[in-house]
């Protein structure tokens, strides 16, 4: 009895302690073990222009990486430490693994209909494409989203770029990308990893006056992803496509098809937003051209009641691309009191003063298409008017700009008034309301405030991020 005791008791623990454990860890390296492919997904909860969902049925976005499609500098894109190799594939397995639970928490509160908790603020209303969707996904970037920088390279081509001027939403966001929470010092915990390039600093301190070729800059941003891509394995891991780079100034794109990878799969953040220049919506981020004349918000926010506006429609500027020529051939000083279009401002004028006692303002693409008036005439509480060709809207995934703005056609410029005078008063109300509504996501603060300027752009970069499921492109 003894004897048949001892084995019954030895039986036991060889299933609980041996064969129970091999069938938990058989289960777990199958699961381990299904990748995802390198595919971008159509995402379901968020809207897409349809330039963009036009790009991914031609299959013209982010092609299952070719294993000759490498940098100059890597033998066909191959690590030489074949454990580092597995280590980070692992990492992008965990990483990859977190946000597809984000994706299935964002789904169901998309199905659901539910509301979220937040002691700051709910979006809510017809300024959101879904404004339920879009605070879940927020919430989930807020609880999960890492950013990787760079620490190699010296300033002021790298990690700084000057933030005051036009172009200063540039130094800006780079500052505060480089000190904020969402970075992370361990790169395989990152879910994106930042190029702390400058354009503008390269316009400012490296272009040659007079030189009109662009490899000597190109070569700038070239030189910086070959030294990343055979220093580290992140970039040849995914062929750049968890990469991004920020940039306000118009040379950026160009400055980034100098790199084919970057131009082909990286996200480009860009105030130059020009479909018809290589952007790519559903890859790519729009950014808002900001400026700020003292370098804060002070004195910019805020202005009278449409009651106490009385100016139909404003604009003041030089006469900078075809868009702006034909505007002033049409309504150049005008007589008309109604319609202040002016490429001079009077003396007697205040440009900020006109802004807030107009109706609506004109945002005219210039030599580019970004501009600054738009966030402008937001701040003031003007309804902006955008006079744009192939322009990607800042975060029109999210917000409903038609519920904010009014899109006029180059053709309609000679029209100009009649389709203002066309809508009714309660609509411009309504729209002037959902202006000042809005603002919050297009306003600068020090330090970013939620839901702001900055964490909508981080916004827009977790949305392509989470959009795409990635795997070592070495491992196809």
């Amino acid at each position: 009895m003894a004897d048949s005791s001892s084995s019954s008791s030895s039986s036991s623990k060889l299933v609980y302690f041996v064969i129970f454990p091999l069938i938990f860890l058989s289960a777990l390296v199958i699961i381990l073990n299904q990748k995802p492919s390198t595919s971008y997904n159509s995402w379901p909860y968020f809207h897409y222009p349809a330039a963009a969902a036009a790009s991914r049925a031609s299959g013209a976005v982010a092609p299952a990486p070719a294993k000759h499609d490498h940098l100059p500098g890597t033998k066909n894109g191959s690590k030489s430490d074949k454990s580092t190799s597995n280590y980070n594939s692992d990492n992008l397995d965990m990483v990859e693994a977190s946000l597809a639970q984000a994706r299935e928490t964002m789904h169901e509160a998309r199905l659901n209909n539910e509301t979220s908790y937040d002691p700051d603020y709910v979006p809510e209303g017809s300024i959101y494409r879904n404004a339920n969707a879009f605070h879940r996904s927020y919430l989930e970037m807020e609880k999960l989203f890492k950013i990787y920088v760079y620490e190699d390279g010296d300033p002021p081509l790298f990690h700084y770029s000057k933030s005051k001027g036009i172009l200063g939403i540039e130094g800006i966001l780079i500052h505060q990308i480089e000190i904020s929470k969402f970075r992370t010092r361990d790169p395989g915990k990152a879910h994106v990893y930042f190029i702390p390039l400058s354009v503008q600093s390269i316009a400012t301190y490296a272009y040659v006056i007079h030189n009109r070729a662009w490899s000597p800059l190109q070569n700038i941003a070239r030189d910086y992803v070959k030294l990343i891509s055979t220093k580290y394995p992140h970039w040849n891991r995914t062929l750049g496509r968890d990469h991004f780079i920020l940039g306000c100034h118009d040379w950026t794109p160009t400055i980034s098809h100098g790199v084919p990878l970057l131009f082909k799969n990286s996200i480009r953040v860009l105030c130059n937003a020009n479909t018809s220049e290589g952007f790519k919506p559903s890859i790519d981020v729009s950014m808002p051209e900001i400026y700020l004349p003292e370098g804060t918000m002070d004195g910019l926010i805020g202005g009278p009641p449409p009651s106490d506006r009385s100016v139909l429609v404003f604009y003041a500027g030089g006469v900078h691309g075809p868009i702006r020529q034909m505007l002033m051939d049409q309504w150049k000083d005008n007589k008309d009191p109604e319609v202040q279009i002016h490429e001079y401002l009077p003396k007697n004028m205040s440009y900020y003063d006109v802004f807030r006692r107009s109706k609506y303002c004109i945002c005219p693409s210039g030599w580019e298409v970004a501009s600054p008036r738009m966030v402008e005439a937001l701040y003031m509480g003007c309804v902006p008017v955008l006079l744009k060709e192939n322009y990607a809207k800042p975060f029109d995934d999210v917000l409903d700009w038609s519920t904010f703005a009014v899109d006029v056609r180059v053709d309609e410029i000679r029209d100009l008034k009649k389709i203002l005078m066309g809508i009714s008063t309660e609509k411009y109300v309504e729209m002037q309301r959902e202006g000042i509504r809005v603002r919050r996501h297009f306003e600068v603060n020090f330090p970013p405030k939620r839901y702001d300027v900055f964490h909508m752009v981080l916004h827009s970069i977790w949305l392509r991020r989470i959009n795409v499921q990635l795997h070592d492109a070495h491992e196809t």
